[in-house]
C-alpha cells in the first residue's frame, strides 16, 4: 500500500475571512509558552511564525484555531498530505490543500505565495507544533509512527522525483579563504573580513548572534587573541553569557575592524554608507546573508550560499582537521548530536583513507603506505623525523 496516497478526507469549513490580529494574537499567546520554557528570542521569531499559520490552517480547515485541547495525529497528516506536493501517474504533482484555503492563507500573509510547502518548512511547522504539546504536557500528534512513515515516504518520493532537500553549501576553508581574498583594504572589505572571520572561526555563530553582538561584548587579551561574549542562545536560559576566543586571523581582523569604526558602545557591526562612513545602526540578520552571498558570487564560487553556510563550513571544516566532536560542540553550541554530526561525518570523510583505497593500486611501483594510527607506532619510530614525514596520518 503506498503511504501517500492514503488522506484522511476531512469536510472543507465555510470559508470565512480570517482576522490577521486575531491570529496574530493567538500566536503571541502561543508563543509566550516558549518563552516561559527558556526558548532564545530569535528562536521563538520563528515559532510565533509557524504557530499563527496552524492557527490560520486549522481555522480555515476544521474551523477552531489552537486552544486548550491537544490535535489528534490526523491533523498532523493532513496538514503533511495538504502542503507536501507528491508525485502523479502522469508525472505531475498533487497536493490536497485546496485552492481557496490556499488563496486565504496568502490573503492572511501568513503564507508567500500558493503552493506546496518545501519539505523543510513542513518540517519545522510539525517540529513546532510537537513542542508546543510537549510545553502543554500533551500527547504529541508528531509522534505518531503513521505520520512518521509518511513523512520518510514522502521524502524518498520526492528524492525519486529529483526534488531534493535544499541545504546550503558549507563554506569549508578553500571557499572561506575565496571569500576573505575579495575583501579589500577599504572600509567596507575590512568590515566583511572580520565578520567572516568571527562568524566562521568563532564557533560557526548564527546570523543572528553576530548581528546582536555589541562593541562591550568583546575584549582583547593580547595582539593574537580576542573573546567575544554570548548571551542566552536556543541551548542555554537565564541570560548567562558566555565567552568564546577568536585567535590569529580571525583577532587581527576584528582589531583592523574596531581601529577603522572605533566605537565604546553599540553595536559591533555596523551599516555602511556612501563614502564609507559607519553608521550607528547594526546590520541585520538578512544583511549577512547577503554579504555572504555577494562575496561569493565576487569569488566566482557556485553553490547556494547562505549565512547558515557559515556554521555548516565550521563543522564540516573541523571534521576534515579531526577536531574532536566534542571541542566542536563547546564552540558552536549545538545541543543535539544528531543535528551536528551530519556535517561533522561528511568532513570527516573527506580527509578519511577509506575514500581512497584504490590510489595505492594504481601508484605502480610506489611502495605500499604504512596505515597504522600514530597510537600503533612504536614511541621511539614515533619521535623519528622519517616517521613523521612519511606517515599518511600527519599529512595535511
Amino acid at each position: 500500500m503506498n503511504v501517500l496516497n492514503i488522506t484522511v478526507q476531512l469536510p472543507l469549513v465555510d470559508e470565512t475571512p480570517l482576522d490577521p490580529h486575531a491570529l496574530a494574537l493567538n500566536a503571541q499567546e502561543a508563543a509566550a509558552a516558549f518563552i516561559a520554557a527558556g526558548t532564545a528570542a530569535n528562536t521563538v521569531r520563528s515559532y510565533r511564525s509557524a504557530l499563527a499559520y496552524w492557527s490560520a490552517w486549522l481555522q480555515l480547515r476544521y474551523g477552531q484555531v489552537l486552544g486548550n485541547t491537544p490535535l489528534p495525529p490526523a491533523v498532523a497528516i493532513q496538514f503533511v498530505l495538504d502542503h507536501l506536493a507528491r508525485p502523479l501517474e502522469n508525472g505531475g504533482w498533487a497536493h490536497l490543500l485546496p485552492p481557496s484555503i490556499d488563496a486565504a492563507l496568502v490573503t492572511a500573509r501568513v503564507k508567500a505565495k500558493v503552493g506546496p510547502l518545501a519539505f523543510n518548512t513542513v518540517s519545522h511547522r510539525l517540529s513546532v507544533l510537537g513542542k508546543w504539546h510537549r510545553i502543554k504536557e500533551w500527547d504529541s500528534p508528531t509522534e505518531a509512527s503513521a505520520l512518521k512513515t509518511l513523512l520518510r515516504e514522502a521524502r524518498k518520493a520526492q528524492s525519486r522525483q529529483g526534488v531534493n532537500v535544499r541545504k546550503k553549501s558549507a563554506i569549508v576553508l578553500e571557499p572561506l579563504q575565496a571569500l576573505l581574498a575579495t575583501c579589500d583594504d577599504g572600509v567596507r572589505g575590512v568590515r566583511d573580513r572580520a565578520l567572516l572571520l568571527l562568524a566562521w572561526s568563532g564557533g560557526g555563530r548564527r546570523r543572528s548572534e553576530v548581528v546582536g553582538l555589541q562593541v562591550s561584548d568583546v575584549r582583547q587579551l593580547d595582539a593574537d587573541t580576542w573573546l567575544y561574549a554570548l548571551g542566552a542562545t536556543k541551548t542555554e536560559t537565564g541570560g548567562v553569557r558566555r565567552e568564546k576566543p577568536l585567535r590569529g586571523p580571525a583577532a587581527h581582523a576584528l582589531t583592523a575592524w574596531l581601529a577603522v569604526a572605533p566605537a565604546d558602545t553599540g553595536p559591533l557591526f555596523r551599516r555602511l554608507y556612501k563614502g564609507g562612513k559607519v553608521g550607528t545602526i547594526a546590520l541585520s540578520a538578512d544583511q549577512v546573508a547577503r554579504i555572504v552571498q555577494r562575496r561569493a558570487k565576487l569569488a566566482g564560487l557556485e553553490g547556494d550560499w547562505a549565512a547558515h553556510s557559515l556554521r555548516s563550513g565550521f563543522v564540516t571544516e573541523a571534521g576534515r582537521q579531526g577536531v574532536p566532536l566534542g571541542e566542536v560542540m563547546a564552540m558552536t553550541e549545538h545541543r543535539s548530536v544528531s543535528t551536528v554530526m551530519g556535517y561533522f561525518q561528511a568532513g570527516s570523510l573527506l580527509g578519511s583513507r577509506a575514500s581512497e583505497l584504490l590510489e595505492p593500486a594504481t601508484q605502480l611501483g610506489a611502495p605500499p603506505k604504512d596505515h597504522r594510527t600514530d597510537l600503533a607506532v612504536h614511541p621511539a619510530e614515533r619521535d623519528s623525523k622519517e616517521h613523521v614525514a612519511t606517515d599518511p596520518a600527519r599529512e595535511v
